[in-house]
């Protein structure tokens, strides 16, 4: 009997990717464990493995296919007996849903993973065409089954949201946060078709190449417009004398040269924030709109620019680990990330965020949020400036460091609390090595 192999979920957010590229073709033999196929995600651009053996029969969704829902069927395999050639191409699933809502202009996205699938509205809710019932002015709701669950025991109108999801849905994330009588009064504001897309591209006869945007920039873009939109950022900014720092740094790199290992400013950093993270749980928290999920353990998201866009591998229970340990893992990390290696739990995830920008000779910067994160620092670079020392004026090696809080997980005095730890921990810092 035929196998029919479908778009793998790579990561609990992926809803749709990109084949990038097909390593089989058909007629070719696979056994369980052999690479047929390089997906895009929204993070990265990761290898698919066989799970099955047999003979590829059929590929229904070639190379460089952008946008192809979790469950579409992409190709059949032959099991071992079967005349390939005999073989009907598989189908259903993903593919039938995409191919069926097409006839009426939009494709329905598959449910986010974690959201039940619901049977078909009733007849009496559903267009003549067979869409989803529209709202009263004519424009088409597009929401996941869990969404609208939520939205009715909530007495929500989904009129009155904006949608987050592919092509403008509603998902789950959309509504839980939002009450009735908000949502009524954000209802003015909303007008038909807004923030839905970005304005049309004028060039106005400039001479311009496009580029298209990747799944991962694509879904960056949307992330950082929603990170902005609905988390209400406070920032906080503090000066950091780093001579004690910088002196530490090459006096370890002199004892662990030996053993190949070299820390960065950066490792230094990783470990400052974790451990003021561990002295202010206060900010190492996570909001969900009914309550704050309280992290024992600070895990440090670590920005990293790769082509196409960025990542954040992450240093687990950085907050305990010693600072060869970090240059070791995180030196491991960034490479694998560039070059599309990374697997889903080393990327997703996290306590915080770290974003260094001082290696461009960046002064200072203010990050945006990375959700469900509540916070996120950014770590300027450090320069030689006229400083305050013992009430006289001296040149010190000085960094600019900053906060991003998110408002609703915490208050001011947290963030300042958090900032002033870090600042402490840098500037004396033994206390990393302890």
């Amino acid at each position: 009997m035929s196998i029919a192999i479908k778009m793998p979920a790579l990561s609990p957010t992926m809803e749709e990717g990109t084949l990038a590229k097909w390593l089989v073709k058909v007629g070719d033999e696979v056994r369980s464990g052999d690479i047929m196929a390089e997906i895009e995600t929204d993070k990265a651009t990761m290898e698919f493995e066989a799970v099955d053996e047999g003979v590829i029969a059929d590929i229904a969704v070639p190379e460089g296919s952008e946008g192809v829902k979790v469950g579409t069927v992409i190709a059949t395999l032959a099991e071992e007996g079967e005349d390939p050639a005999s073989v009907k191409p598989a189908s259903g699933g993903a593919k039938a849903e995409a191919t069926s809502s097409a006839k009426v202009g939009e494709p329905t996205p598959e449910p986010a993973r974690g959201e039940p699938v619901e049977p078909p509205a009733p007849a009496s809710q559903r267009s003549s065409t067979g869409s989803e019932r529209t709202a009263g002015d004519g424009d088409r709701i597009i929401a996941s089954p869990l969404a609208k669950r939520i939205a009715a025991e909530k007495g929500i109108d989904l009129a009155t949201i904006k949608g987050s999801g592919p092509n403008g849905r509603i998902v789950k994330a959309d509504v839980e946060d939002v009450q009735p009588a908000a949502a009524r009064a954000e209802a003015p504001s909303v007008s038909k078709g807004e923030d839905r897309a970005p304005a049309a591209a004028q060039d106005f006869g400039i001479p311009h190449e496009e580029e298209k945007l990747s799944t991962m920039g694509k879904v960056i873009a949307r992330r950082l417009t929603e990170s902005k939109q609905t988390i209400p950022h406070f920032y906080v900014t503090v000066d950091v004398r780093l001579d004690a720092l910088l002196k530490l740094r090459g006096e370890l790199n002199s004892a662990l040269e030996a053993r190949g290992v070299k820390l960065s400013v950066n490792d230094l950093m990783i470990k400052a924030l974790a451990q003021a993270l561990l002295q202010v749980p206060a900010c190492n928290v996570q909001y969900t709109g009914e309550s704050l999920l309280k992290f024992s353990r600070a895990d440090i998201s670590v920005a990293v620019a790769i082509p196409g866009g960025l990542i954040t591998p992450i240093i687990v229970d950085a907050g305990t680990k010693s600072l060869s340990t970090i240059a070791t893992e995180m030196k491991d990390l960034a490479e694998r990330a560039r070059e599309g290696k990374l697997q889903p739990h080393e990327f997703q995830g996290g306590t915080a965020s770290i974003s260094n920008m001082g290696m461009y000779g960046v002064k200072q910067f203010d990050a945006v949020i990375n959700p469900p994160q509540a916070m996120i620092m950014a770590v300027g670079a450090g320069e030689k400036r006229p400083y305050v020392i013992d009430d006289s004026l001296q040149i010190a090696t000085v960094m600019s460091a900053t906060g991003s809080f998110d408002h609703r997980a915490m208050n001011g005095t947290d963030g300042a609390e958090l900032m002033m730890a870090f600042k402490e921990l840098c500037e004396n810092p033994l206390g990393l090595v302890a």
